[in-house]
């Protein structure tokens, strides 16, 4: 099993709950998260005639766990969903998972996803 751990733009939530479901995969985890890349989050907004940059830029982490031989197929559709080709577009992660438990039923291994 691997965890699937994506870091996307606030507008593009409903793009990948479509692109999950579309793949018949209904169990995920959507956070507000702050943090910054590359470009330290210098975001400019002007706020009466003043120019701030802002140490963070606001973004969705979206978490889910899938069975191994799914994780590059929903790698690339999560990207072709939310990418716009700009600076910005987020970052996947994918990491191991040993194992899962359903706490209700008791299930384990990937029963449980």
């Amino acid at each position: 099993m691997k965890r699937i751990e994506a870091i996307i733009r606030n507008t593009k939530v409903e793009q990948v709950r479509a692109i999950l479901e579309k793949v018949s995969y209904s169990g995920v985890t959507i956070s507000d998260v702050v943090g910054h890349g590359r470009q330290k989050g210098c975001t400019e907004l002007m706020a009466r005639g003043i120019t701030h940059r802002m140490p963070f830029v606001n973004k969705k982490r979206v978490v889910f766990v899938v069975k191994d031989e799914e994780v590059d197929s929903i790698m690339e559709a999560i990207r072709e969903a939310v990418c716009t080709g700009e600076i910005g577009d987020g970052k996947i992660f994918v990491s191991s998972i040993d194992n899962a438990m359903r706490i209700r039923t008791g299930e384990t291994g990937e029963a449980a996803v």
